[in-house]
């Protein structure tokens, strides 16, 4: 086997188990640090409006900044993992955000400030595809499912080391004392990834017509159906976790305290559901027969969340939190199935694709879904919400998959 710039690489059977899990571990916590520099920026929201005077609109405008970089760079890191290989795009992104972010804590210009981060998110943006790449590369079809599960932790302890140390230093030291945190996280992942993270061996490349046979879009509409199973249900995943703090406290009179404590929990309870959905796949030995599951299970969710919000009845607060735990437990499955299909030296591209279009939807969550609430309220909010999985259950490629044994 070989790498694409052609250097020898190592088998699949040639690592110890022990290597094998370390470079889980080494691209679980790259992309939670990768979380911490594209999303946590988020909690930077009060010191900027309180501290820095920033109205609402700009201090929100300014933390969007690493998203929009994370969809510009998605697909084009992506590219460059399918030719250059996993190990150089995490280290070279990883860099690039501890890099930025550095950057931007040394600057007061608000249009400075912004580009720092937007290319902080820029780079952050490589390890959503590379650290995914290293995991399907190094772990055989009937673990995969599992490795892949355990990755996808690496967004909500991403989220949570933000929320606890950017907050609080932001709270008691500023913006730009609290842009360090994103620095030094993207730091220490590139150097864990330098010592650990080897790249998969892959097949030899074919070149001319051969290989260009070898593009998954040009072969079936597999991955096109995938993308879209899972734009419709990142909806209501953004729907619940973008609005379900504030329905807590607004609607049912929860405390701002205890309604922090269960959205956490609900996070919690949802990365072991990202686990135990990849479990399951690897024991039925298919993706996508879990992921229409899941979409069964969200459509029915959301419906009855909406109409116990409705009623007005206590169920709707576990509802919610069973809603919350099943609207994300696709997303393992599907990043597994795009990168199975897509093969070696397509998968960077359509990983970037499949989280471009993630990304894009779950922004237009917040504005349309705040727009729906005022006007409709939450009940129908939520049971409107739920027919989006229903339309996302005819449309898993159930029979489409390939086995992978």
């Amino acid at each position: 086997m070989s790498t694409p710039d052609g250097s020898a690489t190592v088998s699949i059977t040639s690592i110890s188990e022990a290597r094998r899990w370390g470079m889980l571990a080494a691209s679980t916590f790259a992309q939670a640090a990768a979380v911490v520099a594209n999303n946590g920026v988020a909690y930077l929201v009060p010191a900027l409006h309180r501290h820095d005077h920033y109205s609402l609109a700009a201090a929100g405008a300014i933390v969007a900044a690493p998203s929009f970089g994370v969809m510009a760079a998605l697909v084009a890191w992506g590219w460059l993992a399918d030719h250059r290989g996993e190990r150089v795009v995490l280290l070279a992104g990883l860099a690039a955000t501890a890099a930025f972010s550095a950057a931007a804590t040394q600057t007061h210009a608000t249009g400075v400030l912004w580009l720092m981060l937007f290319l902080a998110g820029a780079g952050s943006a490589a390890a959503n595809s590379a650290s995914g790449r290293v995991v399907v590369g190094w772990f055989p079809p009937q673990r995969r499912g599992l490795a892949m599960g355990i990755r996808q932790m690496g967004q909500p302890m991403g989220m949570a080391i933000a929320a606890v140390a950017i907050a609080l230093v932001a709270a008691r030291h500023g913006v730009h004392a609290a842009l360090w945190v994103p620095a030094i996280a993207t730091l220490v992942a590139a150097a864990i990834v330098a010592v650990v993270v080897i790249d998969p061996p892959r097949p030899p490349k074919k070149t001319g017509t051969a290989a260009a046979a070898e593009n998954p879009y040009r072969q079936d509409r597999y991955l096109a159906r995938i993308h879209g199973v899972s734009v419709l249900l990142v909806v209501p995943q953004f729907v619940v976790g973008t609005f379900m703090l504030l329905w807590l406290t607004d609607s049912q009179g929860w405390s701002t305290g205890a309604a922090g404590a269960l959205v956490a929990v609900a996070n919690i309870l949802g990365a072991f559901g990202r686990i135990a959905a990849g479990h399951l796949s690897d024991l039925v030995r298919s993706r996508m027969r879990p992921l229409q599951w899941v979409a069964i299970a969200a459509c029915a969710a959301m419906i009855l969340l909406g109409i116990a919000a409705g009623l007005e009845l206590f169920v709707a607060v576990p509802l919610i939190v069973l809603a919350s735990v099943l609207s994300v437990a696709d997303n393992g499955l599907a990043f597994t199935a795009v990168a199975e299909r897509a093969g070696a030296y397509w998968s960077g591209r359509a990983l970037g694709v499949q989280n471009t279009a993630q990304f894009l939807t779950a922004a237009l969550v917040g504005p349309i879904g705040g727009w729906a609430i005022t006007h409709l309220g939450y009940a129908w909010t939520y049971a409107l919400t739920g027919l989006l999985p229903l339309l996302a259950i005819g449309l898993v490629p159930v029979h489409g998959e390939r086995r992978h044994d």
